[in-house]
């Protein structure tokens, strides 16, 4: 018998936050978020060019799924699901360990000294 983790859940209720940083606020919460992990968003609202742009922006490694739709709140759990993991572990060994940004393990591409 295996256990499972139970995810974190991190509650963001984005109605405080002014509309001119919503999007941004929402991002970088996202991008804090480690495989498991699950942010639970909360607005006044059912934000679908948001819900665009997290597709567009992640490749679909950010899934959403909702957990309320209105009418006092809409709540979506977001989680992350990085896409074939295990070729990208495999690509950075199979990398030249020399030169580049990053403390020299290659991975940027630049001609860097």
């Amino acid at each position: 018998m295996s256990i499972q983790a139970t995810p974190e859940v991190f509650q963001f209720d984005v109605r405080g936050v002014s509309k001119r940083l919503r999007h941004a606020a929402i991002f970088g919460a996202l991008e804090s978020l480690d495989r498991g992990d699950v942010m639970r968003f909360i607005n006044d609202h059912d934000p679908l060019p948001l819900l665009s742009q997290i597709a567009q922006r992640y490749d679909g490694q950010v899934q959403h799924e909702y957990v309320q739709r209105g009418p006092d709140a809409f709540v979506i759990d977001f989680s992350i699901h990085p896409k074939q993991a295990a070729a990208a572990d495999t690509a950075a060994q199979a990398a030249p360990q020399t030169g580049g940004c990053g403390g020299g393990g290659g991975g940027c591409g630049c001609q860097g000294s």
